[in-house]
C-alpha cells in the first residue's frame, strides 16, 4: 500500500459572475456534485470555505475559479471525473466558463495525512504550463504513479479521457 495520496487541482474561468442568472444552474448543482465526490470511493478532501464551496476562493484571479482535492489514487479521480454524474455536469462547461489557453488541471503525489495548499498547487500548475507531465505535476493523459509505487512503466496513460469532449 502505498504512503502517497493524489492531490488535483482544476481551474475555470467564468463567464459570468457567479452571482449571475447565466451561472445559477452551475450553482444550483454544485452541492449535490461536491456530494458525489465526497461518496466517492477514495474520496479523501477538498477545499471549501464555510459556505461548502470554493466559489469565494480567487486565489488564480477574480474571474477564476478553483477546485482542490485529494484522492486515493488516480483511477479514483478519474472514475469520479469521467464515469459518474459528474460528466453530465461537465458537459456543460462550455455555458459557463471560458476556453482556458493552458493547462488548467494538474495532479500530483504527496504524504498521507497532507492537504494541498493553494500556493503548492499553483506551483504545481506553471510546472506542468512550463513543462509538461512530469512526476512532480502531471495529467490524466500522463499520469505518473505514486513514488513508493513499483510499475514497469514510467507512466499510466488514459485513452478515454473525456467522453464529453
Amino acid at each position: 500500500m502505498s504512503s502517497y495520496q493524489l492531490a488535483q487541482l482544476n481551474i475555470a474561468n467564468m463567464k459570468y459572475a457567479i452571482d449571475s442568472p447565466e451561472m445559477s444552474d452551475f450553482v444550483v448543482n454544485l452541492e449535490r456534485v461536491n456530494k458525489l465526490a465526497e461518496e466517492s470511493p477514495g474520496f479523501i478532501w477538498r477545499l471549501q470555505t464555510e459556505e461548502g464551496d470554493a466559489t469565494s476562493i480567487r486565489s488564480f484571479g477574480s474571474d477564476i475559479l478553483v477546485n482542490i482535492s485529494a484522492w486515493e489514487d488516480v483511477k479514483s479521480l478519474h472514475t469520479y471525473v469521467y464515469r459518474t454524474a459528474h460528466t453530465k455536469f461537465m458537459s456543460r462547461r462550455k455555458e459557463w466558463f471560458g476556453k482556458m489557453e493552458d493547462a488548467y488541471t494538474v495532479l500530483w503525489w504527496m504524504q498521507k495525512g497532507n492537504y494541498p495548499t493553494l500556493d503548492e498547487a499553483k506551483k504545481r500548475l506553471e510546472c506542468l504550463q512550463a513543462h509538461g507531465p512530469t512526476v512532480e505535476a502531471f495529467t490524466f493523459k500522463k499520469a505518473f504513479s505514486a513514488p513508493d509505487v513499483q510499475v514497469e512503466k514510467d507512466s499510466v496513460e488514459y485513452d478515454d479521457l473525456c467522453p464529453v469532449t
